[in-house]
């Protein structure tokens, strides 16, 4: 049976046409409607309104095969991993007992000391939950007590050691030992995450990854270990955000470019084109730290539904889901139990772990995966050229290390300028905020890894909210609405939600068009700061006589809801206006201390 049968068959210059129309009757003029409806990565990609079989860059492979675009393995699913980061044996029981298959251990200062190890695992069967470990300068203890445990259970571990085999770390010597005797653990885990959470787009992230994977092989071949030897002790892991095609590309293209680089090191003069069968990457997949919102924290369940969701069709081994309360610091029982549960409800209800690369063929998915790989790989070339990432250092300074920085720097302050445009809303925070809610509780503040700064995207918007909240009034701006409501409403509910963005509180004059009564709502609603809120036609014939009153009754500024220049006002709120500049703006008018 045909799925398109019954439907009329129809071409891309079929769908030009209408397309054509359409945008002409919406006021849109452009060349074609590919270039009207396109829009820009951060990297460059173009994503196209439509894809068809031309689109398609090439043979992708099979899952499990070389390049490895459509998966690493050829089998369906991935693991549940959970990120503890305190000394909790009964959380991490709760968690095994309730779908989590591997734990992931933050081990050191602040987190959970290495001697409590043991302490931490006493009820897990290690040769069943992989183990992955986060200790950093203390990978090396850490590792002895795990080894340690293993030994007196007489158990084969499973999982990653955590370590790196560049300047002091232990990465080497335990990957020799692992390599040696260990065949389930790897000893290094190439984190991308930092790349990421500083502002880096996927390209960035992708190529930073694969420059640090270039330095830590190259440290791991120097120091005794093969080619096929040191691939097979190196795991990756990325953010996987609520942008999933971005996700589900990145995933894909991160493989590609990783089989390559087997490839070129000569991994695959052993078993066959992109590294043969040591050309797989291994991937650990996190939802991003940088989308969540600390205002109106459950939408976090949703985002990170969205991004576990990209990382298991985009093939990751490993996935973890960041308790919806994260920015609050440590997540409570609630908080894991939702995350783990949404890795369960997309595993066994939805059936997303019984299919192996579902978007594989997508014309737009195959296309979107090879243009950033290529943008990717371009941008591991230029760290290249620049000297690489250093094998006898972390890597922290010097020219490359400034090349990088200053990279994600430029990203993040493009990103960061369409935050405050609001050309990237955020729910809950930038739109729909809700002046009402509770914090859940203190929040701590998060820091960087390798000298990066770690960002969340709302974070501009929510310092506005938070000193909103700490005046003992909450500040207020008038909106000065004129006409009936059919008139106003619209500007007057976009008005509104931009000014509570800012954790402003909002006042409504109500319907009228008398100045003097506009004015005296104003008056005695004791705001200091009014914005007109109505139609072009009312603005036409009252914006300068209301804008007039307001200023006679001390309104120290006036917006107007719109793009139409009058006398007496100061300035316009609109679609795509600084919300930031307008609000702080506002703040200053108030004279709110920031």
């Amino acid at each position: 049976m045909e799925l398109a049968a019954g439907f009329a068959s129809t071409t891309r210059d079929g769908w030009r046409s209408l397309a054509v129309e359409v945008l002409r009757k919406s006021g849109v003029e452009a060349g074609s409607p590919e270039e009207a409806l396109s829009t820009e990565t951060y990297d460059g990609v173009t994503v196209a309104p439509l894809y068809d079989l031309d689109d398609l860059p090439g043979d992708p492979g099979m899952p499990g095969a070389a390049p490895y675009v459509r998966g690493a393995e050829a089998v369906p699913g991935w693991d549940v991993r959970q990120r503890h980061a305190v000394a909790d044996p009964e959380a991490v029981v709760a968690d095994l007992e309730n779908g989590v298959t591997s734990l992931w251990l933050v081990v050191g200062d602040g987190a959970i000391p290495a001697g409590e190890l043991g302490a931490v695992l006493k009820d897990v069967y290690l040769d069943l939950a992989p183990v992955v470990l986060e200790a950093g300068a203390r990978a090396g203890e850490a590792a002895e007590v795990l080894f340690g445990l293993a030994a007196g259970r007489g158990v084969t571990l499973k999982g990653n050691l955590g370590a790196s085999a560049l300047g002091d770390g232990d990465g080497l010597e335990l990957a020799l030992r692992c390599a040696a005797g260990h065949p389930g653990l790897r000893a290094v885990t190439v984190d991308a995450t930092p790349y990421h959470d500083a502002g880096g787009s996927d390209a960035d992230e992708l190529g930073c990854s694969i420059a640090q994977g270039v330095a830590e092989l190259r440290a791991l071949t120097g120091g005794g270990l093969s080619v096929e030897q040191a691939l097979g002790q190196i795991e990756f892991r990325y953010a996987a955000t609520a942008d999933q095609f971005a996700t589900i590309a990145k995933l894909r293209a991160a493989r590609l470019l990783w089989a390559r680089v087997a490839e070129v090191c000569g991994a695959g003069e052993h078993g066959g084109e992109h590294g043969g069968e040591h050309g797989g990457q291994r991937q650990h997949a996190v939802t991003s730290s940088a989308m969540m919102t600390a205002r109106d924290p459950w939408v976090n369940m949703l985002r990170t539904t969205l991004a576990c969701f990209a990382a298991g069709v985009g093939g990751a081994q490993a996935v973890t889901v960041q308790p919806f309360d994260a920015c609050y610091g440590l997540p409570d029982a609630f908080g894991r139990r939702i995350a783990r549960n949404t890795q369960a409800l997309l595993l066994e209800e939805a059936g997303i772990g019984r299919v192996i690369d579902p978007a594989g063929g997508s014309w737009y998915v195959e296309r979107r995966t090879a243009d950033l790989a290529e943008r990717a790989w371009a941008w591991f070339q230029e760290i290249e050229a620049a000297g690489g990432i250093p094998t006898s250092t972390a890597g922290t300074t010097g020219p490359v290390a400034e090349l990088i920085s200053g990279r994600l720097a430029a990203t993040r302050e493009r990103r960061a300028r369409d935050v405050a445009h609001r050309r990237r809303p955020i729910t809950g925070v930038s739109e729909f905020p809700n002046l009402a809610e509770k914090p859940l509780r203190p929040r701590t503040a998060a820091t960087g890894s390798g000298g990066l700064p770690k960002v969340r995207y709302a974070e501009a918007f929510e310092a506005l909210r938070d000193l909103a909240d700490a005046q003992p009034e909450r500040p207020k701006v008038f909106l000065a609405t004129i006409g009936p409501v059919a008139a106003h409403t619209a500007r007057a509910a976009f008005a509104a939600n931009l000014f509570q963005a800012g954790g402003l509180a909002t006042e409504n004059a109500g319907p009228g068009a008398d100045p003097e009564q506009i004015a005296t709502a104003f008056a005695v609603s004791g705001a200091a700061v009014a914005c007109l809120c109505s139609s072009d036609k009312l603005y036409a014939q009252h914006a300068v006589a209301v804008a007039t009153a307001l200023r006679r009754a001390g309104a120290r500024r006036v917006w107007l809801a719109g793009k139409g220049q009058y006398d007496g006002v100061d300035a316009n709120l609109y679609a795509g206006c600084d919300a930031l500049a307008v609000l702080g703006t506002t703040f200053d008018d108030l004279e709110v201390t920031r």
